[in-house]
């Protein structure tokens, strides 16, 4: 069945799709060109766009739809077979030519003098019941060089020599860094609709967030998309996307002119579905459960049979790629259809109950290692698994399993920290005890008071924090629970140190420390000398707080947990600073920053990144650019967490910044202030990491007596570079070795270094 393009349609989003197609179709020894991708991505708008604008290129175009119901479709592909393969039968319309008739109105005409009796063929839905006869009508056009073939489906046809373009739904907001809600094509499509619909609509600061939940709820499908702009005539966008956030499958309202599977998101996913295997369509109901980009290992797949004919069909879709591992996702409209349809009737609370003991089981089986040289890679794996582990544990919170639900909780405590869960974390210690804690024993709730003092005090609130790990030692006590009392000593020690009352936190901490010390809890004797340093420092004394981090630094490196040596790390840069000893400060902030972004920390990365920048600001006025963008984006992922500093601290970030706006003109501090706020966690480590270190040169002005070498002092270093000890310098110039000692010690004072291996570099660079 012949029939017209249609109506001119605006691709919005498609530029780059629309220019291969056009490439392909041009090239002359291509002879099929098969358009794929999931139901509602736009193929068929896509393809009769690129005819429209190549068909005068063509001697005569022809559009079937191979998708009409019944035998209608197949008849028409078969009688054009027969029309173009035989060389008798007149075209339709012009007995001497393949020219299109004029009764077909909508295709285009040949541009005058068109020669070659080129033919171009849309072969539109070859799908399900017409993708056999679409194949077999490619095959046997094949012997025609005249006929190229476009072909739309959700799948390739299987014909040999078939090229394959597929097309994929718009991009969502967050799939490229930095690009304003307007720049990103789903957006884009969004609001051309919504204005079609509403003329008086416009992206505003206050709907944008909710534009980008729907268009992100939507996956960036098109049709999906235009169906959810058409509602806004009823709702507006915030109650449109609480709407959608159960269940897309709720939208319709499609052109009336549209095939029946345009008209509606739920008929779109039945006829996605239609025609698979029962072993399939069990697989898809079981992994529509999954939130979107789980693992293959996650989800048990790892030998799963059937996923292809799924991920052929565009049932099953890579969410992303992390190190080498698939992460997947069913896509919506089919996810909910999956799970409320049809598809997930018949034991859809066992595929739930599955889901959430995977998970438990997965968590469990984590925490182990968090601590020690899988830490990196396990707070990756968590990261990425967070939305299905946050769904595991809503599932076993319904069902009323509150032993399980807490173990869940406890086991989420590092990775929650490193991902800047904080509020929800406490939110979750909170309910879970509160709700079923009559349930729980008291050591279970125990841990669970102390964990959210954890997230209070990362939240900023020492008082608070205080007050909930004195009730887990209450509770610990109660069960004799020596080794979480220490620990909850630990948090309650930190939290009284961070609200002022040093004496209070050191008298707490020697306790825990000891405690844990003997009983062997290596890790978390670490946590307490890290904070007994700081309480020693608060109290004046430097010499034993340097000694309490040093063995904490070493003990972290020992077991490899390199959450833990960030901290000491951060503690020790902050004493090196008040030492007036920048250039250790910079070591370690360094290294710590590192360490942050191998395992992907969000609530402790904003605090490195702005004291970072305070040692820029100070050392290196050269790199103030640079300063502005690492305080701004420390600010904005400061406030994705809800982490937050001590005042002292802040106030110290506030006069950086007011300072730097004073020493840069007001463009410049606007516009690197704007780039950062745009960076993401990782840019910005990399931003900070790429930063110059501080030359040791003498600096320029500096007074002579600071940074300039005697002559002799001259002689002392060239000699260092070479290698030579102390002994050999000696002999070399004559005098005695205790003499070199001094010379060496004043040189290194003089171009500020704190080894012979810096100062070997300093003279390297006088060369």
């Amino acid at each position: 069945m012949s029939v017209a393009l249609g109506p001119d349609t605006e691709l919005v989003g498609r530029e780059l799709e629309a220019a291969t197609l056009r490439e392909r179709l041009r090239q002359h020894p291509v002879r099929l060109v098969t358009l794929t991708g999931r139901a509602g991505v736009g193929k068929t708008r896509l393809a009769r766009e690129v005819v429209r604008e190549l068909g005068a290129e063509f001697d005569r175009v022809e559009v079937l739809d191979a998708a009409a119901p019944g035998e209608s479709g197949r008849d028409a592909m078969r009688a054009l077979v027969h029309r173009l393969t035989d060389a008798s039968q007149p075209a339709p319309g012009d007995a001497g030519s393949l020219r299109p008739a004029p009764g077909d109105a909508g295709l285009p005409r040949p541009a005058p003098g068109a020669t070659g009796g080129r033919i171009l063929l849309l072969l539109d839905g070859c799908d399900h019941e017409a993708r056999r006869t679409a194949a077999e009508t490619a095959v046997a056009l094949a012997a025609d060089p005249r006929v190229v073939v476009l072909a739309t489906a959700v799948e390739p046809l299987g014909v040999y020599g078939e090229q394959l373009l597929p097309l994929t739904p718009l991009p969502v907001p967050g799939d490229g860094e930095g690009d304003e809600p307007h720049e990103v094509a789903s957006v884009a499509l969004f609001v051309r609709r919504a204005r079609d619909a509403d003329p008086s609509f416009a992206l505003t600061l206050e709907n944008s967030a909710a534009v980008t939940e729907i268009c992100t709820l939507l996956g960036g499908l098109p049709l999906a998309l235009e169906l959810a702009a058409q509602r806004l005539r009823l709702l507006p966008p915030h109650l449109l996307a609480a709407r959608l956030r159960g269940r897309t499958t709720v939208l319709a309202g499609g052109p009336v002119d549209a095939p029946g599977r345009h008209r509606s998101l739920a008929a779109l996913a039945e006829w996605s579905c239609r025609g698979l295997a029962p072993a399939a369509r069990a697989l898809l109901g079981r992994l529509a459960v999954y939130e979107p980009g789980f693992g293959l290992a996650a989800a048990g797949l790892a030998d799963e049979e059937g996923l292809e004919p799924l991920m052929d069909r565009g049932l099953l879709v890579v969410a992303a790629e992390e190190r080498g591992e698939l992460r997947l996702a069913v896509p919506e409209p089919v996810r909910s259809y999956a799970r409320t349809g049809p598809a997930g009737a018949d034991g859809g609370g066992a595929v739930l109950d599955a889901h959430a003991e995977r998970y438990r089981r997965l968590v469990a089986a984590a925490l182990p290692g968090l601590t020690g040289t899988g830490q990196d890679r396990l707070l990756r794996e968590s990261a990425a698994e967070s939305p299905n582990v946050l769904a595991a544990l809503r599932r076993l919170h319904e069902q009323g399993d509150g032993e399980a639900a807490a173990a869940m909780v406890l086991g989420c405590r590092l990775p929650w920290l490193a991902q800047g869960r904080l509020r929800e974390g406490l939110e979750w210690c909170d309910q879970v005890d509160g709700d079923r804690g009559q349930q729980l024993p008291d050591s279970l709730r125990a841990r669970l008071a102390d964990l959210s003092g954890v997230f209070a005090l990362a939240l900023g609130d020492p008082q608070e924090a205080a007050r909930r790990h004195r009730r887990a030692l209450a509770l610990g006590k109660s069960v004799g629970d020596r080794r979480q009392n220490a620990l909850a000593s630990v948090g309650l020690g930190t939290a009284l140190l961070r609200s002022g009352d040093a004496s209070g936190a050191r008298s707490v901490l020697v306790t825990a420390l000891s405690a844990l010390s003997a009983m062997g809890v290596t890790g978390g004797a670490a946590e307490a000398a890290v904070s007994l340093a700081g309480a020693l420092h608060a109290e004046g004394d430097r010499r034993q707080a340097l000694g309490s981090l040093d063995r904490a630094e070493e003990t972290f490196r020992r077991i490899r947990d390199g959450r833990g040596l960030a901290g000491a790390l951060r503690a020790g840069a902050a004493m090196a600073l008040e030492g007036d000893e920048p250039a250790r400060a910079e070591a370690a902030v360094r290294e710590a920053l590192r360490l942050y972004e191998a395992i992907d920390e969000r609530t402790e990365l904003p605090g490195v990144l702005e004291e970072f920048a305070l040692l820029l600001f100070r050392t290196q006025p050269a790199q103030r650019p640079r300063t502005v963008r690492l305080l701004a984006a420390a600010d904005v992922l400061r406030r994705r967490t809800g982490a937050e500093v001590p005042q002292e601290w802040r106030s110290k970030a506030e006069q950086t910044r007011t300072e730097l706006g004073s020493r840069l003109d007001w463009p410049d501090f606007a516009t690197a202030w704007a780039e950062g706020v745009r960076m993401s966690a990782a840019t910005a480590v990399t931003e900070a990491l790429s930063a110059p270190a501080p030359s040791r040169r003498p600096v320029a002005g500096a007074a002579t007596e600071d940074r300039s070498l005697t002559p002799r002092q001259a002689q002392v270093a060239l000699l260092v570079a070479e290698g030579l000890t102390n002994r050999h310098i000696a002999a070399r110039l004559d005098i005695s070795e205790w003499t070199v000692v001094n010379h060496v010690r004043q040189v290194m004072r003089r171009l500020g270094c704190t080894s012979r291996v810096q100062v070997a570099g300093a003279v390297g660079r006088w060369a």
